[in-house]
């Protein structure tokens, strides 16, 4: 894992806000139950993001070994197993992988092996692809230049991940919560450039490059698909 207090602490933030703040929020999010308006945003802005994502991996996964970095509750892993994949689908939040795995239909589960902790951790072993839908969005560009790295010896071909852009409206939103913080909120979006990514990921040692995929702005959903390839 990536053993640094920015990244500890923004892992035991996150933590503590989808295992005992937010679980039903999202569980409800990622179900078809109605929401308000702009819940359903996210909810659409998700599933396109989501398309995206898995638009950079083959249509056919069988025989490969596929990491769900922060699996949620488990709309992403489904999908990798229905390609045939070998999917190790982990989360910080117990709670949410509980409900992945109640979701998966019965006959993917023996494609499947849901674990919680620390997305980064060793013993999850080496991977064809790495798939991180909103789960890198809270770190420092340090410390997710370091994740890259990190993973860089283990992955066979790419990490598909999104990040918040760098676009003035998100630096405005994310100044204002910096000057007022609540100590009872989500944990807070870092925007980033693609190229300080880059920058960074290379400094701490990893030999790929990042490529940007698409972004998605669907009301309060502002994400970018980034694809880092070894």
């Amino acid at each position: 894992m990536v053993a640094t207090p920015t990244y500890g602490r923004t892992r035991d933030r996150v933590e503590e806000y989808f295992d005992r703040t937010a679980t039903r929020t999202w569980e409800r999010l990622t179900s078809d139950a109605p929401v308000s308006g702009i819940r359903q945003t996210v909810r659409e802005g998700r599933d396109r993001m989501r398309a995206i994502m898995l638009g950079q991996l083959p249509d056919d996964l069988t025989g490969k070994r596929v990491l769900d970095a922060g699996c949620g509750t488990g709309a992403m892993t489904e999908e990798l197993a229905r390609r045939g994949a070998d999917v190790v689908a982990i989360d910080i939040s117990p709670a949410l992988v509980a409900i992945a795995a109640k979701r998966l239909p019965v006959a993917l589960a023996p494609r499947v092996t849901f674990t919680s902790g620390d997305m980064l951790a060793e013993g999850l072993g080496q991977f064809d692809h790495v798939i991180a839908m909103d789960s890198m969005i809270y770190y420092e560009a340090p410390d997710l230049g370091r994740a890259l790295a990190h993973l860089c010896p283990r992955i066979g071909t790419s990490v598909v991940f999104t990040v918040a852009p760098r676009t003035p409206f998100l630096m405005a939103f994310w100044s204002l919560g910096k000057l007022f913080p609540r100590s009872d909120r989500s944990p807070t979006m870092i925007p980033h450039d693609p190229r300080r990514l880059s920058q960074e990921a290379t400094r701490h040692g990893a030999k790929g490059s990042i490529a940007e995929i698409e972004r998605v702005a669907r009301g309060f959903y502002i994400s970018t698909c980034l694809e880092y390839r070894a």
